[in-house]
């Protein structure tokens, strides 16, 4: 096994366990937006990771993807409950 493929297979690991941490996550519009961002760019470094792109810049695109989707959701549509951090 190559570097190249333990580290795109590390960071699919680490994307999923940050996505599975921050799914439960949408009491206030602060805490959908922090965790919108968190499953973006989860999403976003993985996508690009495994179509060969920059997983950093596909985090940040993703992450602010996320971030808006989850600031402009409201708790009438979605309440996942409260989020692991409080």
């Amino acid at each position: 096994m190559n570097t190249k493929t333990l580290t795109r297979s590390s960071l699919i690991a680490l994307s999923a366990a940050a996505a599975l941490t921050l799914a439960a996550c949408g009491n206030s519009q602060g805490d959908r937006a922090l965790s919108g961002a968190g499953i973006g760019a989860g999403a976003g470094a993985v996508g690009s990771a495994l179509t060969g792109g920059n997983p950093a810049a596909g985090a940040v695109i993703g992450g602010a993807a996320g971030a808006a989707a989850g600031a402009f959701i409201d708790d009438d549509d979605v309440n996942l409950g409260k989020p692991a951090w409080k």
